[in-house]
């Protein structure tokens, strides 16, 4: 019988097309074990990095109540800075951020040198599908349903487009002329 993370894994497989990641730990701050980043270059497409999240999951959280959060980061870049910016939020925050859509997270420095954004929000993940990044079970044989995880977005951000979605919501934000992929661009709001 294969174990949570293995089901995980596989479903992640099938997605990526098999290409091999690079698994990268975070350690862990309390009793639950490490988060991992699973790391693919040139996915989607080539110049991107992606990065996966395995260990949120394993979290509670009260909000949590139709399954838990996976965290995926996807960006035009060579940087696996961003990838790792991924596990930094799912190790850190795990138990205490909902991760809800519209949620924002402030990282107060630059993620990487390539850019000037600090923050991210989370949405839902503009490289995956739906059927690819919702109700993921991961349950054993016999208990379907019981261990569902949903892989949320993560999107980076301005500081200053982090402000505007507080005083103006995501959808304004979102509906921005604005590319989701370029961690180098100016800010898409004054």
């Amino acid at each position: 019988m294969s174990s949570r993370v293995e089901r995980y894994l596989a479903h992640l497989d099938r997605l990526s097309g098999g290409i091999e990641p690079v698994f990268q730990p975070v350690p862990s701050e309390g009793d639950l074990p490490d988060v991992t980043v699973m790391i693919y270059r040139d996915l989607p497409e080539p110049g991107h990095v992606t990065g996966i999240t395995y260990g949120l999951s394993l979290a509670e959280h009260p909000e949590w109540r139709h399954g838990r959060p996976e965290l995926c980061l996807s960006v035009r870049s060579d940087d696996p800075a961003w990838a790792h910016a991924a596990g930094w939020v799912a190790g850190r925050l795990r138990g205490d951020c909902p991760f809800r859509y519209g949620d924002t997270i402030d990282f107060r420095e630059q993620v990487s040198p390539e850019s000037a954004m600090t923050s991210v929000f989370v949405f839902a993940p503009f490289v995956l599908d739906l059927k690819d990044y919702a109700d993921i079970d991961v349950g054993p044989p016999g208990h379907e349903g019981h261990d569902v995880v949903h892989i949320a977005g993560l999107y980076p951000i301005h500081d200053v487009e982090r402000e505007y979605i507080h005083e103006h919501g995501l959808e304004d934000f979102w509906h921005r002329d604005w590319d989701p992929a370029d961690v180098t661009r100016p800010p898409c709001v004054p």
